[in-house]
């Protein structure tokens, strides 16, 4: 894609060589500890040098996926502090560390990344309104308001981000059932919504804690919560 590809943590290895050009002696590594998402800094540090990174999907001999597994994490609390950090690390201080380098292709890549706290503003806007239509549809039924009508063009963008949402919502489905069987397929369906609910929860995390960095406080890095399945 002409792009970098940002490194999770988790899941991502890197070439011996290239960690040795990573290195600076000033973090003691080729890790930066002062970032709050350090993993994903290096993969677009690596295109910046001129490597590349690549999406790899395999499976061992057994026939089961090569992944990490585990509950990341299993708990609310923990998710929230979770998906903060990377919206402060990659959203808002991203933005002030790692600038707009590279061409059209890597400024998109990097928009999409860094819309998470906004995104997660428009989902609450759109929820409310969601509850606020509900509210005038039903209070049109029993005669007490009229439920406005939108106009065509709102109506065609409506259906037209429904197709959008339900697309998006039918490929996760598809492709979790294909690593963990359709029951779990099935279940990211109604899991998109919790979803939703901790990115909103972590983007309103997220701004205070940027806004606190910004008069002085530094920037706490809140450590995984990690809990490994049995197996």
């Amino acid at each position: 894609m002409g792009a970098s590809v940002p490194s999770a943590g988790v899941a991502c290895a890197f070439e011996r060589l290239t960690l040795d050009r990573l290195v600076n002696p000033a973090n003691g590594g080729p890790f930066d500890p002062e970032s709050l998402t350090e993993d994903y800094e290096v993969g677009l540090r690596i295109k910046n040098m001129g490597g590349r990174g690549v999406f790899v999907r395999m499976r061992d001999r057994a026939g089961d996926l090569v992944a990490t597994r585990e509950y990341f994490p299993d708990s609310l609390d923990g998710a929230v502090r979770q998906k903060a950090r990377w919206m402060v690390g990659i959203s808002l201080a991203g933005w002030d560390r790692m600038g707009w380098q590279g061409g059209p292709a890597e400024w998109w890549m990097r928009i999409r990344d860094r819309r998470a706290a906004i995104a997660a503003f428009v989902l609450l806007a759109a929820y409310l309104s969601f509850i606020l239509w509900g509210a005038l549809l039903l209070a049109s039924w029993f005669g007490l308001e009229a439920a406005p009508q939108p106009s065509p063009l709102i109506e065609m963008l409506l259906w037209l981000n429904f197709a959008f949402m339900a697309w998006r919502i039918a490929m996760r489905a598809i492709f979790v059932g294909r690593s963990y069987g359709w029951l779990y397929g099935l279940g990211a369906i109604p899991r998109a919504i919790l979803a939703n609910l901790i990115a909103m929860l972590a983007a309103r995390r997220a701004v205070f804690l940027y806004l606190d960095s910004l008069f002085g406080k530094p920037l706490a890095w809140d450590k995984t919560q990690h809990r490994f399945p049995k197996l």
